[in-house]
């Protein structure tokens, strides 16, 4: 199985640990391809999900020369980010440790970056972060574009679902789905609940290990496409009298609603504390 990974930056723990789990599980990355550090986009993006506060964090993050000792910005994705004496902190370190190649570019769907991939023949891409990606690039590869969407589709499409999934009562969890030209409409080959939502502290740690838990659950549908015992089934037909409270796109969430949403993910940790309450 060859497999490119597509990143938002050389410094994405996530593009990162889901590299090494792809090496680990035997399937060393063919290539690479990584948005150029502290891309626009990505900042506006990681704005309207995390806040200024985060956002500036992060970007601190980026600028400060790295070394491969300390903790990850995410601690959840530890265990595969560490290696013998420090901890992997770009791409290009990853790269070098299991000898794959790392491209960079300022734009994923342009002609130079599709020919790059096309030059690695992948039967799958892993999208990782990075642009929102046009038909030309998920035809490239033979099976399709991965994608681990922090929600449960279609229940929650769009943007900060951990904290729309929480306001709307849904449960919280993560859907690994082929992408298309739509807004996470492709077909969806797992889903899976998030069994540890009562031991999150925060929105920033609920989000931290949803995304590990999505590079753990990316190994084993890897796996399954490599046996061809994992199928993707496509997603509801939209009703043609659908219920409002169901199948909608969610977009860029309110610091109030953010707000409401940490509250009701405290309330869940303290009935996870307290037990059920019976009358």
């Amino acid at each position: 199985m060859r497999v490119v990974i597509l990143s938002s930056s050389l410094y994405s723990e996530t593009a990162c640990a889901m590299a090494v789990r792809m090496a680990k599980l035997g399937q060393i990355p063919a290539g690479a391809l990584a948005l150029s550090t502290l891309n626009r986009g990505t900042l506006v993006r990681k704005l309207g999900q995390l806040g200024v506060g985060e956002v500036a964090r992060y970007a601190r993050a980026k600028l400060i020369p790295h070394s491969g000792n300390g903790q990850a910005l995410n601690p959840s994705l530890e265990p595969w980010l560490k290696l013998e004496g420090g901890m992997f902190r770009s791409l290009r370190e990853v790269a070098a440790f299991y000898e794959f190649p790392v491209a960079v570019c300022d734009d994923q769907n342009s002609s130079d970056s599709i020919a790059r991939l096309k030059e690695w023949s992948p039967d799958l891409i892993i999208f990782a972060g990075g642009n929102v990606l046009r038909r030309q690039l998920l035809a490239v590869p033979r099976l399709g574009v991965l994608n681990v969407h922090l929600g449960l589709l279609p229940e929650v499409r769009g943007m900060s679902s951990p904290e729309w999934s929480l306001l709307n009562r849904i449960p919280i969890g993560i859907t690994i789905h082929y992408m298309d030209a739509g807004i996470d409409t492709g077909p969806v080959l797992q889903k899976s609940e998030f069994p540890d939502v009562a031991q999150c502290e925060s929105l920033i740690d609920l989000r931290s290990r949803l995304v590990a838990f999505g590079a753990e659950r990316v190994g084993s549908v890897v796996e399954g496409l490599i046996r061809g015992t994992m199928f993707a089934t496509p997603q509801s037909a939209p009703d043609p009298d659908p219920d409002p409270d169901k199948d909608r796109q969610f977009f860029v969430m309110h610091e109030w609603l953010q707000a409401r949403a940490a509250e009701r993910l405290v309330a869940t940790r303290r009935v996870a504390v307290a037990g059920p309450v019976h009358m």
